[in-house]
């Protein structure tokens, strides 16, 4: 393997949220705030697919849940390259400039006509994020002791809110005075936007890969495509005998299909429902993001008071609230009401069940390959989560109707967390 870590060296620890800071940048403006709305109200309405007709917002949708199936595919892949080749930084290195290039390429993305290239551009941004992701967060349980990982996870997220949130204002000071800056083609400031969050993702990518670890020197073995899924296999044999970790993912599998379709559908209903304009919409972002900082640190101190079972299951509820009060919201102020509640969950939810399943694994030495699986667990549930809305959109043209059918992911991830004995705390879980 490459270099260790010392753990909970503090250097190490602000260099790993540094690259929170360097690629939620896609999360936020390509993946909800900017190109969603961008891509629907660019395109026309209704698209042809192989002879079929769908409306835009499907189409988005199902881009999605591609991209993600076809990361899913190569997880095991990246899996075997991280723990037999000892090659973590070299293929986080290289999807962070496929996903920063492919943002910068958005750029061209400049009518209906070039469609396809908005589409193939997005998902490779896609793609390049969810994996950069499988190497970056393998490296937490190697960085920071078991008592220090809550708050290290939730401190990435921070970084990660403000960090984009800075590149967002940004960009909206274009959105919002273009005429300040020269721009006569209002989709100028937003393709700007879009080269812009490429540079931030690549440049701010930097300050981390320094202060990382060197790869080994030595070349890639042979067979290593097959040592990945034979060490995702190896993985889940192993899963089937951990009752905690197996009940855990399978539940975890439910809630964070629903909480990553909301991730990249919420902007696209508030634009398609209920008729926001751009500078609504990201002020809507804004409000989660800022409120996503406190939410982390929140569901984090939870957690030490009542452990994270307790955390989790409650932030569950108020998701289920979410999807019920947005199937019925009319106003666009009880949405900006709606989004302050999906800002204080979106980041508890992922810090606390990242840090959750790291503690399960203190002792397994195969780190990449678990974390591995659990972002294939993840992207798996991207897949579904936004498939199904996009379905649903597709069938009823109502995507009120597509929200109300996040709640089943919900309501049977907290039964089967529910159910989870969290053995790694105190009694409190």
């Amino acid at each position: 393997m490459a270099e260790a870590f010392v753990l909970n060296d503090k250097k190490t620890l602000r260099s790993w949220a540094m690259f929170d800071w360097a690629n939620s940048v896609y999360a936020l403006v390509i993946s909800t705030a900017v190109f969603p709305p961008y891509f629907t109200s660019i395109t026309n309405d209704t698209v042809d697919i192989l002879g079929v007709s769908v409306s835009n917002t499907a189409l988005y949708s199902f881009v999605v849940s591609a991209a993600y199936l076809l990361i899913s595919l190569i997880l095991p892949i990246l899996s075997g390259i991280s723990d037999y080749g000892g090659k973590r930084m070299l293929f986080l290195r290289f999807f962070t400039l496929l996903g920063g290039v492919s943002c910068i390429l958005l750029y061209f993305f400049s009518s209906a006509d070039m469609i396809w290239l908005g589409a193939v551009a997005f998902l490779l941004a896609t793609i390049g994020f969810a994996g950069g992701l499988v190497f970056y967060n393998a490296y937490l349980p190697e960085i920071a002791s078991e008592d220090r990982v809550d708050k290290v996870s939730a401190m990435g997220y921070a970084y990660g809110y403000i960090g984009s949130v800075i590149c967002l204002l940004m960009i909206l000071a274009m959105i919002m005075f273009p005429s300040f800056f020269g721009f006569t083609d209002s989709t100028i400031p937003v393709r700007i936007g879009f080269v812009m969050v490429g540079i931030w993702w690549i440049g701010w990518a930097q300050f981390s890969f320094r202060n990382f670890p060197k790869d080994k020197v030595d070349s890639l073995p042979r067979k290593i495509i097959g040592k990945g899924y034979k060490e995702v296999a190896g993985v889940l044999k192993k899963i089937r005998k951990q009752p905690m970790i197996r009940n855990f993912l399978v539940a975890f599998f439910f809630y964070i299909a629903g909480v990553y379709t909301v991730i990249y559908v919420a902007t696209v209903f508030a634009e398609t429902v209920l008729g926001f304009e751009s500078q609504e919409m990201i002020i809507t972002v804004l409000i989660i993001q800022l409120l996503a900082i406190g939410g982390s640190y929140f569901f984090a101190y939870i957690s030490s008071l009542f452990g994270n079972k307790t955390s989790l299951l409650s932030q569950l509820i108020i998701w289920i609230l979410i999807c019920i009060a947005a199937y019925f919201v009319n106003e666009k102020m009880t949405f900006y009401l709606i989004a302050g509640c999906v800002g204080l969950v979106i980041g508890g939810i992922q810090s606390m069940s990242r840090s959750s399943y790291s503690k399960m694994l203190e002792g397994e030495k195969e780190n990449a390959s678990y974390f591995s699986f659990f972002e294939l667990l993840r992207n798996i549930a991207t897949v579904s989560g936004t498939f199904i809305f996009g379905f649903i959109d597709a069938i009823t043209n109502n995507m009120r109707y597509s929200v109300l059918g996040l709640i089943f992911f919900f309501v049977v991830g907290m039964i089967l967390l529910s159910r989870v004995k969290f053995d790694f705390q105190s009694t409190n879980s």
